[in-house]
């Protein structure tokens, strides 16, 4: 999968229903327009209605429904429930606090929770390379243990063959691509590519540690001597910590231009959980991807 247009391809025709909580924004419904005009998903929004109404003329959404709601909390409240009793398919943050609607969603009677540990999932598509990049995880988990770090790698794994990626080729990365005992990092990645020999996550194929070059240019696996079935050709980018993740979302995006989108996976359904500042055709990759997922 090269470009997101393949990715809004892939969602038409889904029949997907998308909750929107907190929805009066303007580039969320610009958005929201843009997804219904492509025949991604349909929507509910929840939120300040006569803002929302208001909002949607301007941005030329016409096909909606409207769940009135002033109070963002309570937004949020009812976003979840709605989309935990089976009537949409996934969630979207509108023009409101992340930590408002992960509260919403982290409440255990919401019934959002699974067990599993939520992750954030991020696509890139770049011009500088052959394919989609995918990048896990650079928004909710600070410093995830060795079983915490297993538990993203199967979320974004799952999400990946969702998608249509099969045996996503998946990079564990570390700033050198041996083991080293003063970076601990590299020795859970050891543990790791040992446990999948054994067959944790047989779904895809990873290996590292390996260090960014290595993983995206197959010129610098060959000039160090690299043999790695990941090397040079990396789907997805595994960051042992969110200010890793953090930094290479923000360098891929603001550095490189590249266009992307971002999904929270391991909840009972798809989060999407973009920033206030993301432009509309982040929330629209965003919200296909989340249709996919």
């Amino acid at each position: 999968m090269k470009k997101f247009e393949e990715v809004f391809e892939r969602a038409v025709g889904e029949k997907r229903v998308v909750a929107v909580a907190a929805a009066a924004d303007f580039h969320v419904l610009e958005a929201v327009a843009a997804a219904v005009d492509r025949g991604i998903a349909e929507f509910v929004l929840f939120g300040d209605e006569e803002r929302i109404r208001e909002i949607a003329g301007e941005v030329g959404l016409k096909k909606f429904e409207v769940v009135a709601e002033n109070d963002d909390v309570k937004a949020c409240g009812k976003a979840v429930r709605f989309v935990a009793e089976g009537k949409a398919d996934a969630i979207m943050k509108g023009i409101v606090e992340t930590g408002t609607i992960m509260k919403a969603v982290l409440d255990k009677e919401a019934g959002m929770r699974t067990g599993r540990k939520l992750s954030h999932l991020a696509a890139f598509e770049l011009g500088t390379y052959h394919k989609l990049l995918f990048v896990t995880d650079a928004a909710i988990n600070i410093a995830p243990d060795l079983e915490g770090k297993k538990e993203i790698l199967a979320n974004a794994a799952a999400a990946m063959g969702n998608l249509g990626i099969e045996k996503p080729l998946i990079a564990l990365l570390a700033a050198k691509e041996k083991a080293d005992d003063k970076m601990p990092v590299t020795l859970e990645y050891v543990d790791i590519v040992a446990e999948h020999k054994r067959g944790f996550l047989a779904e895809a194929v990873l290996d590292g540690p390996l260090a960014l070059d290595n993983a995206i240019s197959a010129e610098s696996c060959e000039i160090k001597g690299i043999v790695s079935p990941v090397g040079g050709d990396a789907d997805l980018l595994f960051c042992p910590n969110i200010e890793v993740g953090n930094v290479l979302y923000k360098s891929l995006a603001f550095l490189a231009g590249a266009k992307n989108g971002g999904v929270v996976v391991g909840a009972k359904r798809p989060i999407i959980l973009t920033s206030r500042a993301d432009s509309a055709e982040s929330k629209l990759i965003s919200i296909a991807l989340s249709v996919l997922f």
